[in-house]
């Protein structure tokens, strides 16, 4: 029987998981600070939407029935008309599970799963000019690397460069030349 990942939304027993997130030494390009990731708030917000919500959402990454990592994404406008709005993406997976192409699968499902579900032209993810993991797996997943943004990100204490990536609906369906 094969391992499959998958995206799925989370349920109410498994909101523990944000109390968990890595440290600083576990998840370097992650961490942004020590603050409360769980709590009141965000089961609010689940009980609300379920941590779906118009322009915005939270997805569990889940192994063969197990919570290993989320994925979340939010919208970017890049002109007054809603075809203009894009998604940028993002993940966590817990330190155990990386390095096996589980987020490569997510990213891809979590793409999949955007463009079915919204009218969405492009999906972006941007990642630490350092983090090649990452860039490999986006890589993998279907996106191509646009541009590094110098100084974009503020983390543990200074600005990090990233690394712009972007795949478009054609892309998915077979249509964009390559």
């Amino acid at each position: 029987m094969a391992i499959m990942v998958i995206v799925r939304m989370f349920s109410a027993d498994e909101l523990g998981y944000f109390d968990t997130l890595s440290s600083r030494t576990e998840d370097p390009f992650n961490f942004f600070g020590f603050r409360i990731a769980g709590g009141p708030e965000l089961r609010r917000r689940w009980a609300e939407h379920g941590l779906i919500s118009g322009d915005r959402g939270t997805l569990a990454v889940d192994l063969d029935g197990q919570v290993i990592g989320d994925v979340e994404w939010h919208a970017v406008n890049y002109g007054p008309p809603p075809m203009s709005t894009a998604y940028n993406i993002g993940i966590r997976l817990n330190p155990e599970y990386r390095g096996h192409g589980h987020g490569t699968a997510a990213q891809r499902s979590l793409a999949q799963y955007l463009f079915a579900t919204y009218p969405v032209n492009r999906i972006e993810a941007g990642t630490d000019i350092e983090n090649i993991a990452e860039q490999r797996a986006l890589e993998k997943a279907g996106f191509l690397r646009e541009a590094v943004l110098r100084g974009a990100q503020w983390r543990d204490g200074q600005w990090h460069d990233l690394v712009l990536y972007a795949c478009v609906r054609a892309d998915v369906e077979g249509r964009s030349p390559r």
